[in-house]
């Protein structure tokens, strides 16, 4: 698979995502359900912590990637879900911690939500990957 990035403004490679992400000679494509801050049981985790709602929200991306045999390398797109879109952005440091081994980086949008699927949950990460 050839990705390339497609960027006809620079700001966002700062931030660690691509305004596009063209993708040539794929072989699989993994589309997968907004994973957020809940255990193995579908508990929700770290109510009013977003930092470690998101960290937990990777962990579990990471699970399903696995799972199908890919790693955050592989990921061509998320989409950041958040009830609290100012809060979410001092710790967007944390994506780049998980996803900066990667030469690639994803396209991506960061959307304000009034609610996640439960109470508690502040976070939400949908993310398509390809090999």
């Amino acid at each position: 698979m050839q990705r390339t990035a497609i960027n006809p403004w620079n700001w966002s490679v700062g931030l660690g995502f691509d305004q596009a992400q063209l993708v040539e000679g794929r072989r699989r494509e993994l589309i997968c359900s907004a994973q957020d801050s809940v255990d193995g049981d579908g508990n929700s985790q770290h109510p009013g912590d977003l930092a470690a709602q998101l960290r937990l929200a990777l962990d579990n991306l990471e699970a399903v990637l696995d799972s199908a045999d890919m790693t955050v390398a592989d990921v061509v797109r998320l989409n950041i879900y958040t009830t609290d879109v100012a809060g979410l952005l001092p710790h967007f440091g944390i994506l780049a911690e998980r996803f900066g081994g990667s030469p690639d980086r994803f396209a991506s949008s960061v959307l304000g939500v009034a609610s996640l699927a439960g109470p508690d949950l502040l976070v939400a990460l949908e993310a398509t990957a390809m090999d």
